[in-house]
Parts: structure tokens; sequence; C-alpha cells
């Protein structure tokens, strides 16, 4: 029975782990600082991801709600803002609602992770 306990207990981590994924993100000066490169489309249609900025650290989830840090090393992911699309990692598109923010191209969810 302890040995089903612990079973159980070591899922429920992997389980809680793999759904914590970075939304603390700092906005850097260069792109050599960054982890992904994200270029911000007009259009949810041409983005990967609609992101909801939060006010709060502690209302970030992995379908687009981040928070903006203000020190490199409080954030998750480092991303840099790129002027085009064709030099973006990820198209992102800034929406007001926390329920619309979310991942419109579930295959670039490893650059957020």
């Amino acid at each position: 029975m302890k040995k089903f306990y612990s079973l159980v207990t070591l899922l429920l981590c992997v389980a809680f782990a793999s759904q914590v994924n970075a939304q603390k993100v700092w906005s850097a000066d260069s792109k050599y600082d960054a982890d992904v490169k994200v270029y911000v489309a007009d259009s949810k249609y041409d983005a990967h991801l609609t992101v909801c900025k939060m006010d709060s650290k502690y209302d970030v989830d992995d379908k687009g709600r981040w928070f903006f840090c203000d020190s490199k090393y409080d954030a998750d992911k480092k991303i840099f803002f790129v002027d085009s699309k064709y030099d973006a990692d990820l198209i992102i598109h800034f929406v007001k609602s926390k329920y619309d923010a979310g991942w419109r191209d579930n295959s670039k969810q490893h650059l957020m992770r």
C-alpha cells in the first residue's frame, strides 16, 4: 500500500509539473538575451497564441495569460519583440479578456515551456 501512495504522489507531481508552463515573461532589449523572438500580429487569426496581459503573477497559466516581470531573474521566459513575422519564433496577438487567450497553433507550445 505504501508503494501505491508513493506512485500516486509521484504521478500527481509529474502531472502538476507538466501543467506549469512558462508564462511569466520579461521583455529583453536584445534578441541575443531572449529565449523566444515574438512578433505581435494585428489579427488573432494570424497568431499562434492569443495573449492577455495579467496584473498579477499568480493569475498566469499555460493558456496565454502572461505577466510581464520587471526583472529577467523573475521570469520563466525572456522574449524579444521583432518587427517582422519572418524573424519570429512565435506570433502572438494581444486580447483584452483572459477568456479569449489561448493557443491557436499547438505545435508552438514547446517554445513557452
